[in-house]
C-alpha cells in the first residue's frame, strides 16, 4: 500500500513538473505571424462597421501601416513589422470603438 501511494505521489510530482516547464519563446517571425492575424481580424472588424481609419491601409495615405508591415516582414525586418502592426491594430480597435460610439450621431433636435 505504501509503495502504491509513493508511486502515485511520484507520478503526480513528475506530471506537475512537466506542466510547469517553460515554453520555448516565440521567434520574431512567429510573433509577427500572430500579430498579423490579430491585426487583420481587428481591421476587418473595424471595416465591418465602417470604422477603419485612413492610415491602416488606405491607398491615398502615406503611412499605410498594414501594407508597410507586410513589406518589412518580407524584407526580414520583423521588429519594424511588429511596431507597424501594433499601430495598425490599435487604430483598428479605436476605429471600431469610435464607429460604434457614434453610430447614432447626427443633429439633435431639441424642443421641437
Amino acid at each position: 500500500m505504501k509503495k502504491s501511494i509513493v508511486a502515485v505521489g511520484m507520478a503526480l510530482l513528475i506530471a506537475g513538473c512537466n506542466a510547469t516547464t517553460p515554453e520555448k519563446p516565440m521567434s520574431l517571425k512567429e510573433q509577427y505571424e500572430a500579430a498579423l492575424a490579430r491585426t487583420k481580424a481587428a481591421v476587418e472588424k473595424a471595416a465591418s462597421v465602417d470604422g477603419e481609419w485612413r492610415d491602416i491601409r488606405w491607398k491615398k495615405s502615406k503611412k499605410r501601416y498594414l501594407p508597410k508591415a507586410i513589406e518589412a516582414a518580407k524584407a526580414g525586418d520583423y521588429e519594424k513589422a511588429l511596431k507597424l502592426l501594433k499601430i495598425a491594430e490599435f487604430q483598428a480597435e479605436m476605429g471600431y470603438k469610435q464607429a460604434i460610439a457614434e453610430k447614432n450621431a447626427g443633429p439633435q433636435l431639441y424642443g421641437m
